[in-house]
């Protein structure tokens, strides 16, 4: 293997992280040996594969100054918000499997029908084998560590790519990874889009991809090749919906938390916010107010705060301040923030109004910290704006009464949803986190990551005596006749 420097922009500074150059015959060579590994994998206990997940435990609490240093670098991310949104999921899942792999890895006993009396059925879960997990940049350490800890739960072999966006966090990743496992069970693979490409070449048995949709597209087609199983982990413009009578200042403090977390890179961020006319002002008011408690500055001074993170790079810098721009051209008005400055990748908390359907920030999803309100005259034209648009990753509806969200969940589908709140369905290991459609296909979090990298086998086993005997030909009279008794009562 060769050495590889790859040069990131972090503000106004540049710095340079040694990489590894993986050729395709390293990428070969790792997949033969996880290959042969997964085989043995196979036969591991819970009391073993618990093991490995405490270590990996262990080694995310050795390494969290690290993993807090390595994000500030790629994108000024505060400690506080790493913890928050990077380091506590993850060793939430972790903690989660650790108490119910036993439980997990039971064969399930499953209900057998009178036509197979006597026979027993039930499920068991085996590992898929090799798997590809391909991490995203917005969420560099949380997106790549949870699927690793589901997939070890499950008893697989894991290649990783992270995000070359992100490329300390990919080495720190990268030091932590290879402390508790070996290639031959955990491989990471940093470098840029090529790495990747050459990584989807390979017959993997499962390919767990994190990021945009159309990049969703292309995993998918590589993996059609093999015929390998993909979980896709997309996005979309996930709406807010207010409702007449729901508590605006209430409203506005949550769907702020969550606009602005992560600077607006998140998946499932509030995208774009539908709400009556005559409470639009009443919204800007608290909305303001709740930014401004949060990060304890005021509209003129964003840039110099310190829990407010930047955008990625000046790529999607430019992107999104090139919605801002567009919405104004096209009629919008920057109710509040707005400012930007492309030498320190810094995009302002800004709240646009009077926004046009047709800008595009209406869409494309956003990944940024702007929010674009958009006006209805009834809820069922709210309805109808998000049915406009392919299937989001997340709805979040605001209102006190329970007749108004069941009426909005009736009318609409997304990946999941949340009544008066946002994104907290992701921490309940219990609900399975995926999207529909163009948001994504499949799901884990819990229970549902454990699934998501497991074979769910069918196993029936039958007795010496079978009654499935009676109806072997030659088909006689008697024959004809169990089976018509067989269709009419027992089926």
């Amino acid at each position: 293997m060769t050495q590889a420097t790859i040069s990131k922009e972090t503000g106004s500074t540049k710095t340079l992280i040694q990489t590894k150059s993986f050729t395709p015959s390293d990428i070969d060579r790792i997949f033969s040996v996880q290959k042969k590994k997964a085989q043995a994998l196979k036969l591991s206990n819970y009391k073993q594969r618990i093991l490995k997940l405490k270590k990996l435990k262990d080694v995310i609490f050795k390494y969290q100054k690290e993993v807090q240093s390595a994000l500030h670098s790629d994108f000024k991310k505060s400690a506080s918000e790493v913890d928050i949104t990077e380091v506590l999921p993850v060793i939430g899942e972790i903690n989660d499997a650790i108490r119910h792999l036993k439980q997990w890895m039971r064969p399930v006993n499953v209900y057998t029908p009178p036509t197979l009396l006597g026979s027993t059925s039930k499920l068991i879960y085996e590992p898929k084998g090799v798997c590809l997990i391909i991490a995203p940049w917005n969420y560099p350490f949380h997106l790549a560590m949870a699927p690793i800890a589901a997939a070890i739960a499950a008893g697989n072999t894991v290649m990783l790519k992270p995000s070359e966006f992100t490329p300390h966090t990919a080495h720190v990743l990268k030091t932590m990874l290879t402390e508790v496992f070996s290639e031959d069970e955990v491989a990471v693979f940093e470098g840029e889009v090529n790495v990747a490409t050459a990584l989807l070449e390979k017959p993997f048995d499962h390919i767990f991809f994190t990021g945009s949709t159309p990049v969703g597209k292309i995993v998918m087609a590589a993996a059609a090749k093999n015929l390998t199983t993909v979980t896709l982990e997309l996005g979309g413009k996930s709406p807010s919906v207010v409702a007449e009578d729901a508590d605006i200042k209430l409203t506005a403090e949550r769907i702020m938390w969550g606009k602005f977390l992560n600077a607006g890179q998140t998946c499932v961020a509030p995208d774009y916010l539908l709400i009556p006319d005559s409470k639009v002002d009443e919204f800007v008011k608290y909305a303001r107010e709740a930014t401004e408690k949060f990060f304890k500055s005021k509209e003129e001074n964003f840039s110099n705060n310190q829990d407010f993170c930047r955008i990625v790079n000046a790529k999607n810098f430019q992107r999104v301040s090139g919605y801002i721009e567009d919405a104004v051209k096209k009629g919008a008005t920057v109710a509040y923030g707005g400012k930007v400055n492309g030498n320190d990748n810094f995009i302002a908390p800004t709240i646009l109004t009077n926004v046009h359907r047709d800008s595009k920030i209406m869409e494309d999803e956003i990944f940024g910290p702007l929010l674009p309100i958009v006006t209805y005259n009834s809820l069922d034209e709210a309805i109808e704006i998000i049915n406009s648009k392919p299937k989001p990753l997340a709805l979040y509806i605001f209102t006190k009464k329970n007749g108004t969200a069941k009426y909005v969940l009736k009318r609409t589908s997304s990946g999941g949803a949340v009544v008066n709140d946002v994104m907290l369905h992701l921490v309940n290991p219990n609900l399975p986190f995926g999207g529909v459609n163009h948001s994504g296909h499949g799901s884990y979090h819990g229970i549902y990551g454990f699934k998501t990298f497991s074979h769910e086998r069918s196993v029936l086993q039958t007795p010496k005596a079978s009654i499935v005997k009676l109806m072997y030909p030659p088909y006689t009279g008697f024959v004809r006749k169990i089976v018509s008794l067989t269709t009419k009562w027992f089926v």
